[in-house]
């Protein structure tokens, strides 16, 4: 039995198959936290403490201060006894890298998911080993983002270093929006949990074409392609995640171009004893790298995996952070494509319900219908954080996945509550 360090998670679906998964392999963890409080908020409604404070110990540390963490987390160690160290949360990747070596344990190499993880290092070192992409500039503040634009041609994408979940990214075609796009990064000077952001923008060239991901698992020095898996996009000018389907609709021979893409971006940031979540654009011109994500797949993107393949890209995590070798060769599950579609707001104010749910969830091709309860204050969606909830659909008979998410999804209807009538 292995005890694994958590520290910090996403809320979202990886901070219970993270647990699940440590578990049902029959190890056990400790959660590290600068803010209990995060996790308690969010624990599902009527299910009792969130998965992650179910922990053998929680202990609440400075996990923003990297160097005061690792410091504390040695003094853990000669108590406890890690034997291995994760995160799902982008933002902690490179402190947990750093955990895994100062404390010897297995894990990438700091420098490699430092540069996965800032956008702008990803750009340079990518394009420095001949990886396609999208070409790119690196700016200090909207005067030098502007003179950079005409060089690269308008429209084109302004992105944050920094950020996830596709926040602050926009699509800008001339040089007002571009302006308003940097004014929107320069007036988010602080992420999601309370770390400061580097003031840099990153430009690049709007790619055209469909996207997908590329799931990978590195350990001993070789990465192995579990699939590949596709996505819709909507929300323009942001990037909205709308659903994904696994595998992808794709003809083997452009799966096989995009899967040999992402292994050649893993291999040139130096990627190892880590699972990647690698996404491309599907371009005219051939398979362009978007970003690389050092750690497992999020919106469910493992659980359509494991449903299709059997393989638990969450216990891969586990696995090789523990320095184990994953089980990943597929088993028969009956499914042959799985998918997911997300529920967005088609207005802003609070919900007072959603209609549909009941003849949704009934349907055999369910296997998951997640929504909102009534009172969420909700918002037009400008990124993936906005959704009021899932549905997630097998097909045991071929590809039809995706279609028969988006049709059921069509059925779900949110209802918002009317302000009270003003008095004339």
């Amino acid at each position: 039995m292995g005890h694994l360090l958590v520290i910090e998670s996403w809320v979202g679906s990886m901070s219970g198959l993270l647990p699940r998964a440590i578990r049902e392999d029959g190890h056990e963890f400790t959660f590290v936290t600068r803010d209990l409080h995060h996790y308690l908020r969010s624990a599902p409604e009527g299910e009792g403490p969130h998965p992650l404070l179910t922990a053998r110990n929680v202990i609440t540390a400075d996990t923003n201060d990297t160097d005061a963490l690792l410091a504390r987390l040695e003094g853990l160690h000669a108590v406890l006894g890690f034997d291995g160290v994760v995160s799902s949360c982008d933002y902690y990747l490179p402190a947990v890298a750093r955990a895994a070596r100062r404390l010897g344990l297995p894990g990438p190499a700091p420098e490699a998911v430092e540069a996965a993880c800032r956008k702008g290092l990803t750009r340079r070192i990518l394009a420095g080993a001949g990886v396609p992409g999208p070409r790119f500039a690196l700016c200090e503040g909207a005067g030098e983002a502007a003179a950079a634009a005409r060089g690269i041609g308008y429209p084109l994408v302004v992105k944050p270093v920094d950020l996830c979940a596709g926040m602050l990214v926009r699509a800008v075609r001339d040089e007002h929006e571009l302006e308003r796009a940097c004014q929107a990064l320069a007036a988010f000077p602080v992420n999601a949990r309370g770390q400061d952001r580097a003031p840099v923008i990153l430009l690049e060239e709007l790619l055209h074409g469909p996207e997908v991901s590329v799931e990978t698992v590195s350990f001993g020095g070789a990465t192995h392609v579990v699939g590949v898996t596709d996505k819709s996009i909507a929300g323009a000018p942001a990037f909205i995640e709308t659903g994904h389907m696994f595998p992808a609709g794709l003809e083997e021979a452009l799966a096989r171009e995009a899967a040999g893409t992402a292994l050649r971006a893993v291999e040139a940031l130096g990627l190892d004893q880590v699972v990647c979540h690698t996404e491309i654009k599907l371009t005219p011109d051939g398979p362009r790298v978007v970003e690389v994500n050092p750690r497992p797949a999020g919106n469910r993107i493992t659980e359509l995996v494991r449903h299709v393949t059997g393989v638990d890209l969450a216990a891969a995590c586990v696995d090789v952070a523990l320095g184990r070798v994953p089980g990943l060769a597929p088993r028969p599950t009956g499914v042959r494509s799985a998918a997911i579609a997300f529920l967005l707001p088609d207005s802003a104010g609070t919900l007072a319900g959603i209609e549909g749910a009941e003849s949704v969830r009934a349907r055999p091709e369910v296997r998951e219908l997640a929504l909102a309860g009534p009172g969420r204050t909700v918002r037009a969606a400008t990124s993936n954080n906005e959704y009021l909830g899932h549905v997630m659909t097998v097909d045991t008979e071929g590809g039809g996945a995706r279609a028969a998410a988006e049709r059921l999804l069509a059925g779900l209807r949110p209802r918002y509550e009317t302000s009270p009538a003003v008095p004339a």
